[in-house]
């Protein structure tokens, strides 16, 4: 991955993220690698090369990660991963494996101002994933959303829904060396911290910090994470509250799964969460 641009993994990803599509809507027929090759109109050969350049694996190991009987599998340990945490004191802010990120979380009265008089800078940048769209407030990261390509105005309306009342303006030199800190670190496994700014119920905060525990390359279920915020009924409220996080990536929605093995219901695409698990899986496995 280039360390100071990242618009040809971001090409690469829009035929990675219909390729996968592709699989989802025939996984039936169990579609072999040439099929999936002429889906995005590449040759296997080209298929495989775009592959390597973005994942740094093969297509054909690539998707291993994403099978059911490799989800399942590493749901087993999904416990032991929080329970770990929570023995090392890790419950609050931060993350032991991978990008380390603080909270600081809006209050009642700032929360109920729904953003008014609050300063917000903004830019759309390309990653590894799509193009994103990345917000800050002089506190930190408030925003960090992926764009969907056939409705590129829906991410920016989540902001403004999030913030009515703040005051915007576009600075996309400053969000461009945020987003390459994020996602460079994420490949480093740079010590990088982050500051997020965000606006959410005590239940909500709760469990996005909850979700800062999960490391790279591994998944929990909605369950494990309300057993482990001490709420083992809440199951629901925790899937609601990781469906409207509101800053992507940092906080890894991404890495929750069902408790079956199943990999769906993604704020920003099912395809694009599996090709977050699936890259992270290959950056972990590279690892020495």
């Amino acid at each position: 991955m280039s360390a100071t641009d990242f618009s040809q993994n971001a090409d690469d990803f829009r035929r990675i993220e219909k390729a996968i599509q592709f699989i989802e809507a025939n996984f039936k027929a169990r579609p072999g690698l040439e099929q999936i090759a002429r889906s995005v109109h590449l040759s296997k050969y080209h298929f495989d090369r775009l592959f390597k350049r973005w994942a740094g694996i093969s297509p054909v190991r690539f998707m291993q990660y994403l099978t059911l009987e490799y989800t399942k599998q590493k749901l087993v340990n999904a416990r032991s991963v929080l329970d770990t945490a929570l023995d090392a004191g890790l419950s609050g802010p931060g993350r032991l494996h991978d990008l380390y990120v603080t909270f600081d979380a809006m209050t009642p009265g700032e929360f109920k101002k729904k953003g008014a008089g609050l300063k917000i800078e903004y830019g759309f940048q390309p990653t590894p994933f799509g193009k994103s769209l990345l917000a800050l407030t002089r506190r930190g990261i408030c925003y960090l959303g992926f764009v969907n390509k056939d409705h590129p105005e829906d991410t920016f309306n989540q902001l403004l829904e999030t913030y009515p009342g703040a005051d915007f303006s576009e600075n996309s030199q400053y969000v461009s060396g945020m987003v390459k800190r994020i996602f460079r670190g994420a490949s480093e496994k740079a010590d990088v911290p982050f500051n997020l700014q965000i606006k959410g119920t005590n239940f909500q905060v709760q469990v996005w910090k909850a979700l800062l525990n999960i490391p790279q390359g591994r998944f929990v279920s909605y369950q494990d994470v309300a057993a482990f915020i001490g709420r083992p009924k809440a199951v629901r409220a925790v899937a609601n509250a990781v469906a409207v996080n509101p800053v992507s990536f940092l906080i890894p929605c991404h890495r929750v799964i069902s408790k079956t093995g199943r990999i769906h219901q993604y704020r920003w695409g099912a395809a694009r969460k599996k090709a977050l698990l699936g890259w992270e899986a290959a950056q972990t496995a590279q690892r020495p």
